[in-house]
């Protein structure tokens, strides 16, 4: 693959929890007076604070407004969803424990503690790290442009296929984009029974679509000079693929 590929940057945990938080149209909520699920009611301060817009009539508001200031009061689940169709749609799952306070008309949601669950396993984030985090720069148009790539540039969904190991392959029906961040672009690759990730870093992070569309570009320049894998040869020979 390349010197260029020695490079594994990935979102540091905080970063990812923010931009998990930032890109959810959705969320639960678990408190007191039972469990509420909310879409498009939520927003978020610059400090990670998350802002929920609720029913007058809501448990949850007459639950924030009972419980003693500072103790934990809520959770707050949220969901990153691909946005392209894949197997195990759920890419990470971000829970916020800590406490609401009636806020300018809505209730603001400060966490005392903050859990990042990911294919990799779950981690404590730092509060000082979350609160002090930004999202990552593409987070909010991720979906547009994954979905574009999966939609209309299959061709070099497969192009980029060069550039992963051919064990990595092996067996592999479909190879869908998972998943991109200023790091790096990362492929959900299929097989009949179960499915793995691959990632591929950028030689450089990207802080906008303009960047993004460079990095792609040195991603395709480098998989034309590359080898087409044996295993995705096979498969189209086989009319599998």
């Amino acid at each position: 693959m390349g010197d260029s590929h020695t490079w594994t940057a990935a979102p540091a945990a905080a970063e990812r929890a923010r931009s998990v938080l930032a890109a959810a149209w959705s969320c639960a909520v678990t408190a007191e007076g039972g469990r509420e699920e909310f879409v498009g009611a939520h927003g978020v301060a610059d400090d990670g604070r998350v802002l929920l817009n609720v029913p007058e009539d809501s448990a949850l508001l007459a639950a924030a407004i009972c419980a003693p200031r500072g103790e934990p009061s809520a959770v707050l689940e949220f969901a990153d969803v691909a946005p392209v169709p894949v197997r195990g749609r759920i890419r990470a799952r971000l829970w916020l424990a800590g406490w609401f306070a009636p806020e300018d008309g809505h209730l603001a949601f400060r966490p005392t503690r903050v859990v990042l669950r990911q294919p990799s396993g779950a981690v404590i984030v730092d509060l000082d790290e979350f609160a002090a985090a930004a999202p990552d720069p593409l987070a909010l148009a991720e979906a547009r442009l994954l979905t574009h790539l999966a939609d209309c540039h299959g061709d070099a969904v497969e192009r980029l296929t060069r550039l992963v190991d051919a064990d990595s392959l092996h067996g592999a029906v479909r190879v869908r984009p998972l998943a991109v961040d200023r790091h790096g672009l990362t492929l959900r690759i299929e097989r009949v029974r179960a499915h793995g990730d691959v990632r591929l870093p950028f030689h450089r992070p990207a802080d906008d679509i303009a960047q993004l569309t460079e990095r792609m570009h040195v991603l395709l320049a480098q998989a034309g000079a590359a080898s087409c894998p044996r295993t995705l040869q096979r498969q189209r020979a086989d009319g599998d693929g």
